[in-house]
């Protein structure tokens, strides 16, 4: 299995956190937000025992990537969440282009990707995971000259 499909889950019983590593932009929220949850040194990484079930949905749910999500564990295996919203895009600075809302991405191959939530795409070009965000913006330094 590789990075790009892999799939990690989390439980404490009352919900399910799903890491996609692939997905990973590495922006640091959940870290910052939960540092005593989400460690990276430790293996494995996310402690769900940590926090309560409100706050590691709260934490979650500004993941800008989408790499973690959560479901309830009473309800079916589905991480197929639709938003109910109108679609906005940001650029983050130095970053990628974040799109929230459903999203339906066909590839040059006529390949067909639904995305929900949030969408990070690369603005930097050297993505492995084109044309999603992958973090290597940071790795290289890239620089959009959008001034705040």
């Amino acid at each position: 299995m590789n990075k790009e499909t892999l799939t990690k889950k989390y439980t404490n019983g009352t919900i399910t956190i799903v890491w996609k590593p692939g997905v990973c932009i590495h922006s640091g929220i959940c870290v910052r937000g939960l540092p005593q949850v989400f460690n990276t040194s430790l293996k494995p990484w996310i402690n769900m025992q940590q926090a309560s079930t409100e706050q590691l949905i709260a934490q979650v749910s500004q993941c800008p990537s989408g790499a973690l999500s959560f479901y309830h564990n009473d309800e079916q295996d589905d991480l197929t969440i639709q938003v109910d919203a109108e679609t906005k895009l940001e650029a983050v600075p130095n970053g990628p282009l974040l799109v929230y809302g459903n999203v339906l991405i066909k590839d040059a191959y006529g390949h067909e990707t639904r995305k929900n939530k949030v969408t990070a795409f690369c603005r930097c070009g050297h993505s492995g995971n084109k044309p999603f965000c992958d973090g290597t913006h940071k790795k290289i330094g890239f620089k959009d000259g959008i001034e705040p």
